[in-house]
């Protein structure tokens, strides 16, 4: 059997296009690495969204070793497995003793002990195609909770008026991927590739068209006025996942140096991401 399987000439070529947009966005966070590398700290990024990247990677991976005609999903999260895993690395290096503690219990947590769980029931307790279909639900599961957290992201912009932590070409480029990986799973006729990126095309457009609304409005709102409800949804976006962390670090890339540290850590709480 080929390395991948051709159905249909279009199930190459949107592969293709997904792996390289997907790739362009598992590179996101190399703004914040490079200024945790240059500071040699963390300064209160959160190590959540890469350990869950990792995850999102790992279960994918298994996945289309299960399904073998969605072989070009082993390449691209392959790229990302080994990606978040650097970041991951380079952020134990620098973080605090708490913050490093912290990281290595998640990843035990999610990283052993979950997809361990996952690896281990569905290899003994299933079998064929239920196998498959097992897994296909939880990546797909998986995938909804992270495309959920965009809708923090539109909800503030919706209220300040700003689209300060919503940058327009990290949206496109989302919306481009799903788009990719929508029409890869559709021509293989697999639901559990394409169902998930309906609703990530969805919020990409969303987030383009509130970009063009509000994109000359006051960026000042957001830095300089408190706000009570962000603080508590910090925890629940972080929780969800890898989409929206590009955002941020790449709003970090344009930021100018005159802000405050308050300014700095409602950023870096906002970190979360994705990519499927």
């Amino acid at each position: 059997m080929a390395l991948f399987p051709i159905h249909h000439p279009l199930v190459f070529i949107f592969g293709v296009l997904g792996n390289v947009i997907s790739f362009m966005v598992y590179l996101a966070p190399l703004p914040t690495f490079h200024q945790i590398y240059k500071k040699k700290s963390t300064e209160g990024f959160q190590s959540v969204p890469y350990v869950v990247a990792l995850f999102s990677a790992m279960l994918w991976i298994f996945y289309a070793f299960l399904n073998t005609n969605a072989s070009l999903l082993i390449t691209i999260n392959s790229i990302g497995c080994f990606i978040e895993t650097a970041y991951i690395v380079m952020f134990i290096a620098y973080a605090t003793k708490q913050a490093r503690i912290t990281a290595l219990k998640l990843i035990f947590l999610l990283n052993i002990c979950g997809f361990g769980s996952i690896l281990i029931l569905t290899l003994f307790l299933a079998k064929g195609a239920n196998r498959v279909r097992i897994v296909g639900w939880i990546c797909l599961i998986f995938s909804l909770s992270v495309f959920v957290a965009p809708l923090f992201i539109i909800r503030q912009v919706v209220r300040t008026k700003s689209v300060e932590y919503m940058p327009f070409l990290l949206s496109f480029f989302l919306t481009l991927s799903a788009i990719m990986w929508f029409f890869y799973g559709l021509l293989l006729k697999d639901f559990y590739i394409a169902g998930p990126n309906i609703l990530g095309f969805l919020f990409g457009i969303a987030q383009m068209v509130l970009y063009l609304i509000y994109r000359k409005g006051n960026k000042k709102v957001v830095t300089d006025q408190k706000l009570p409800e962000l603080e508590e949804q910090i925890v629940d976006v972080v929780k969800l996942s890898t989409m929206v962390v590009g955002e941020v670090n790449l709003v970090n890339q344009f930021d100018n140096g005159g802000q405050d540290n308050s300014d700095k850590i409602e950023k870096k709480g906002l970190e979360v991401i994705v990519t499927r």
